[in-house]
């Protein structure tokens, strides 16, 4: 489904889907916001939509190709599945390697080229649980997996104790990243759960930054 200028519904939307459903627009702006929610992706040409998530623990990858005028975002909870058969479940586009192989594939299927990918990567903080410390292992793995596929990182923000709430605009590549407030922290890490919880039950404040 997800393609240049992919369509997605105007509200509501499955969030059991991989690729993003729940747009909005923002009157402000005068632009369509589209929510990348755990397990999703999103890849868009048009030049009023601008890609929206929070991350907790997760990381998210912005990746565009400059010439092309394409790109997209994913939204992953963990770096890969321990029971390595990631690519035959329908969810799989929680865990990394899934998500970038599917986000990188749909981007070229778009029309981008490899050798153009703009790449800047977000999230990984270990927001509540520090001893497992999953926001670190997102962080690491989304390294070593641009340096093993010979991709480089444009922009990166990792890592932290705080959530992060990602804007991004595929068509010109800017990011607008707000780090939450400690407040923020249980309510993010607890959708994370939820998240993960409706899985199982399926059976399969801060600075302003500006990333120009």
């Amino acid at each position: 489904m997800s393609s240049a200028g992919a369509k997605v519904k105007e509200s509501g939307g499955d969030s059991n889907q991989s690729v993003a459903t729940r747009k909005f627009f923002d009157t402000a702006t005068q632009t369509w916001m589209v929510k990348v929610f755990p397990g999703e992706y999103f890849v868009t040409k048009n030049p009023d939509e601008v890609l929206v998530t929070v991350l907790g623990s997760c990381v998210s990858a912005c990746i565009r190709d400059p010439r092309a005028g394409i790109g997209g975002m994913n939204h992953f909870m963990l770096p890969h599945s321990k029971a390595g058969n990631w690519a035959g479940d329908l969810q799989s586009t929680r865990f990394g390697n899934f998500a970038m192989e599917k986000l990188i594939n749909e981007l070229l299927k778009a029309g981008c080229s490899r050798n153009s990918l703009e790449i800047k990567v977000f999230g990984g903080g270990n927001v509540t649980d520090t001893q497992n410390a999953i926001g670190t292992d997102n962080s690491d793995f989304i390294i070593r997996y641009l340096e093993a596929e010979g991709l480089r990182v444009a922009a990166q923000d990792l890592r932290g104790q705080l959530p992060r709430r990602i804007h991004y605009t595929p068509t010109t590549g800017k990011v607008i990243r707000r780090l939450l407030g400690t407040s923020e922290s249980s309510a993010v890490a607890r959708e994370e759960k939820d998240y993960v919880s409706r899985l199982s039950q399926r059976s399969t404040g801060g600075e302003i930054q500006l990333f120009d």
